[in-house]
């Protein structure tokens, strides 16, 4: 793991605190897979914020927008 790799985990880690333990499980083996999509990810929703829009819409517009590629990863 890079250290670019590390900080996505961390970050992700912080994000997930309120989310049960084996789902914690579930989703970082699904990030590990692609840190840098998540990564990418992130600062989509990051910008969507910057920008005036509420957590919770940004959040989903991409989520929406990166969902075949998240589905793939979840299948494998």
């Amino acid at each position: 793991m890079g250290i670019k790799d590390f900080f996505v985990r961390k970050m992700m880690e912080r994000k997930l605190k309120d989310v049960p333990k084996e789902q914690q499980e579930q989703i970082m083996s699904i990030i590990d897979k692609n840190p840098d999509l998540f990564k990418k990810i992130g600062e989509e929703i990051e910008a969507k914020i910057k920008a005036g829009k509420p957590e919770l819409y940004a959040t989903m517009d991409v989520m929406k927008k990166y969902q075949s590629e998240l589905q793939k990863l979840s299948q494998h």
